[in-house]
């Protein structure tokens, strides 16, 4: 009842269209009633006439009259309700996406290191359809129902008790089998359920990755997977249905036999002359409309069995915890307080782990981190693959809290300052260009929104990003596709560049900003970076060691510690991990070759 209760919860702020779904409901379920009367009166007028009791054609007459009022009224009133819950139900189903994408983009980094992105998207449609599904049918047949058992019951009582009571004992005990019936139902369907995420997950992430999965000729493999998941479904489905539909022939077998007393009472009486053939006839009709509702009570325990299992997934996400300050909550005019006195950032005995912070062990990426970066500075991360240089600079954006210790910006906890302000004033080359489809200028202006073409120019041609945007068809207005499919690794790249030139933030990351470009492209994209770094705080993660020469510090990493912190020349002649690259550079050998790629340096 708890789960039904929170179902209903969804659609508060649409109660006037769902009351006008539930009265327009009642109202084609009280004509409905009306039929019985007039047919079991013309029934009796045809009687008469026949027997020549009394009676006359034009009450026949008037009577299909009144009949064809009633269809009229039915259909007209049927068909408002349902204008009203078509309303209903796109307004719900934009209610619902809108809840659950403003919480999704309210979650912390770290929700989305463990769920697969198709399974996020298959748990919305699941959850919006089994809800909005739910909530049209209880409208449009829970109330009616209840009129009409009411009615049919208080009818059939004026009759005969006998009757009425039979009815009474019917329902109660049909829902207390379908109840018992549904609790195995459910267990097979959240099992299904969770397949269906699993392989809506994977279908996700091959589409995004098809390239991948064609250079290493794996369709077979894939299509082998995700089919596997759907047989399994299968499988279910056949135990499931079997179990349902077996429950479901002895349920109906013991309506059958009370309505078979039902009957025998009405034709009986009837027989005796306890009322009259139009009597008989509104009885069986009643009895045919009381029974209607029973027999769909499968259906409707379906569809509720649905509704709380598929929208479980929805409200578990819902329930999850927020990202502290995140940007839908923060204050639009919150800014970092910037000081001269304190260092840019500073790291306090930080240790971070990707298991919940427990810093359990071996389970910890950063362990013991001390380190200081001035205003202005350049400093440069290297270090062995996973060995915690991304995650640095992740924990500075407060994409994750630290397991231990603190991180200061500018004297303060990055826990008192405002997220949004802080990652307002960081801007961000990842290593991999991550681009949204639609244009060039709506990727650039995801840095600086309502830029000028002006602004997109000198930020595209400091990049060296022009050149290639001004061959194209639309220039800045050209479509790049999924993730900028359109374009090539080197392009892309460019113009993630361009669009952190674009920011002009005061604290810059780059995570090897040039490692996508040739030799020509890197030249002048590295003199725009140079550019942009005068006087600004830059974090630099390392891939080539020639793009790190001319850094104030270098920092180096072993086994999530810092092993050694120092200029460029002095970590040359230090005999530690960064001469041993330097001299490593330009080998032909393999281990070497090898050694160098452990710590993800290109040549």
């Amino acid at each position: 009842m708890r789960s039904i209760i929170r179902i209903m919860a969804t659609a508060r702020e649409l109660w006037p269209l769902y009351v006008s779904i539930v009265l327009g409901a009642i109202l084609v379920s009280a004509t409905a009633l009306l039929t019985p009367f007039v047919i079991g009166r013309a029934t009796d007028t045809v009687v008469s006439i026949a027997s020549g009791d009394g009676g006359t054609w034009t009450d026949l007459v008037w009577y299909a009259v009144v009949l064809l009022v009633i269809a009229l009224a039915n259909s007209l009133l049927t068909n408002i309700a349902g204008y009203f819950g078509d309303q209903m139900s796109v307004k719900l189903r934009a209610i619902l996406s809108g809840r659950y994408f403003h919480k999704l983009l309210r979650l912390p980094q770290r929700y989305y290191d463990n769920e697969l992105t198709g399974k996020i998207v298959s748990r919305l449609n699941r959850s919006i359809t089994s809800i909005t599904d739910f909530l049209q049918t209880f409208a449009n047949s829970f109330f009616p129902t209840v009129v009409t058992l009411l009615a049919v019951l208080v009818i059939t009582a004026f009759y005969s008790p006998w009757l009425s009571l039979l009815l009474i004992i019917i329902y109660p005990t049909f829902v207390w089998l379908t109840a018992i019936t549904s609790r195995r139902w459910m267990v097979w369907e959240k099992q299904k359920n969770d397949h269906y995420d699993i392989a809506g997950g994977r279908f996700a992430e091959v589409i995004g990755q098809m390239r991948v999965v064609k250079s290493f000729v794996a369709e077979k493999r894939e299509l082998k997977g995700f089919n596997e998941h759907y047989d399994n479904t299968l499988t279910l489905t056949r135990s499931q249905s079997a179990f349902w539909h077996r429950m479901d022939f002895w349920r109906r077998a013991a309506l059958d036999l009370v309505f078979f007393g039902v009957y025998a009472i009405i034709f009986v009486q009837a027989a005796r002359g306890d009322y009259t053939v139009g009597a008989m006839v509104l009885l069986i009709q009643l009895t045919a409309m009381a029974r209607q509702p029973v027999t769909s009570m499968s259906y409707w325990v379906d569809l509720t069995q649905r509704a709380v299992v598929g929208s479980e997934e929805y409200f578990n996400v819902m329930a999850e915890i927020d990202e502290p300050n995140n940007a839908l909550e923060a204050e639009p005019t919150a800014e970092v307080k910037w000081t001269d006195d304190d260092p840019v950032i500073a790291f306090d005995d930080v240790d971070f782990g990707y298991d919940d912070g427990d810093g359990a062990g071996d389970n910890l990426v950063l362990r013991g981190i001390d380190l200081t970066v001035n205003r202005g500075e350049r400093v440069a991360f290297v270090g062995e693959s996973g060995g915690g240089k991304t995650t640095l600079v992740n924990l500075i954006m407060k994409l994750y809290p630290a397991t231990k210790g603190e991180i200061r910006v500018h004297g303060q906890s990055v826990r008192d300052v405002p997220t949004v302000a802080l990652r307002k004033a960081i801007g961000v080359v990842f290593q991999d260009a991550n681009l949204f489809s639609g244009t060039i200028r709506e990727n650039m202006e995801y840095g600086r929104p309502g830029a000028t073409d002006q602004e997109l120019t000198v930020a595209a041609q400091r990049a060296n990003a022009l050149d290639f945007i001004s061959r194209l068809p639309n220039g800045f207005d050209t479509e790049i596709g999924e993730r900028g499919i359109k374009l090539s690794g080197g392009q892309k790249q460019r113009l993630s560049v361009a669009r952190a030139l674009l920011k002009d933030a005061p604290i810059l990351i780059l995570d090897e900003a040039t490692s996508s470009l040739d030799t020509k492209a890197e030249r002048a994209v590295q003199a725009g970076l140079e550019q942009l770094m005068v006087g600004r705080t830059t974090l630099i993660i390392a891939h080539r060691l020639s793009t790190i020469a001319s850094v104030d510090r270098i920092v180096t990493l072993r086994e999530g510690r810092i092993d050694e912190v120092g200029s460029p020349a002095e970590l040359a002649r230090s005999g530690g991990i960064y001469a041993e690259l330097l001299a490593l550079q330009g080998s032909e050998s393999k281990a070497d070759k090898a050694r160098l790629l452990a710590y993800e340096i290109t040549q």
